[in-house]
């Protein structure tokens, strides 16, 4: 099966500072995979990097084959990837249906077309129905975690980028979250999810890829790796993730 996004050898820096080294990765159509790791591991940065906002050489990211690497994030975009930022990045004096609104719009002029409207939203999400009219600022932290989904998902996205979902919530929060993704897959989005709860990043994906230092040190089937190969990828031989 070709993968509809990968990465080869791919590198990335923050000016003189080298944070990916050789990252090789594929994500199929309709699969998750998880990306995990400690802080600072690169996680984050390799979303970033495929999404354009770091440079990168051209034939390090391919979509559907095509080398995009360096490709302007609004363009990437277009091309069918869509990102749900950590720290979410929403406009936070808006209601919540005018920030999902942007993402209609964006959607309309890219002549994206695809299954995700405002109403299959409110079914997965209910309260960003109820809460139409509010503030994004006036939401809990995990009401906003779900317009930022939401607003991906409006952009009609082939690929969706994760990048900490969970970061900061509640325990029950993060079960429904969580709980709507399968639904998202059954619409036909690919999905990287970047997580550092391992529970979690198995339970919720296919495959995971695990970095360390800006280097992927383990691949495999999410319900075949055993926590003491992820505690060695993770942390460094010797070490187990409890």
């Amino acid at each position: 099966m070709s993968a509809v996004l990968s990465t080869h050898g791919l590198v990335a820096r923050y000016g003189d500072f080298q944070a990916l080294y050789g990252v090789d990765t594929e994500l199929h159509a309709g699969e998750a995979v998880a990306l995990i790791g400690a802080n600072g591991a690169g996680k984050s940065t390799f979303l970033r990097a495929i999404m354009g906002l770091l440079p990168v050489a051209r034939e390090m990211v391919r979509l559907d084959g095509e080398p995009v690497g360096g490709t302007p994030t609004d363009r990437m975009v277009r091309k069918g990837i869509a990102i749900v930022p950590e720290g979410r990045r929403l406009f936070s004096g808006m209601s919540v249906e005018d920030n999902l609104r942007v993402a209609i719009d964006q959607a309309a002029r890219m002549g994206a077309k695809g299954g995700w409207t405002l109403q299959r939203l409110h079914q997965l999400f209910p309260i960003l129905a109820e809460k139409a009219r509010t503030p994004v600022q006036s939401l809990s932290g995990g009401q906003q975690q779900m317009v930022a989904i939401g607003r991906a998902l409006l952009c009609q996205p082939r690929v969706l980028l994760c990048d900490e979902i969970s970061l900061g919530l509640a325990p029950k929060v993060i079960r429904e979250i969580y709980a709507a993704l399968p639904e998202i897959r059954a619409a036909g989005t690919a999905m990287i999810v970047v997580e550092q709860d391992v529970g979690l990043a198995k339970s919720a994906s296919d495959r995971l890829y695990c970095m360390l230092e800006g280097r992927v040190t383990l691949t495999g089937n999410s319900a075949e790796v055993t926590r003491e190969q992820i505690g060695e990828a993770y942390f460094g031989a010797g070490h187990a993730v409890v």
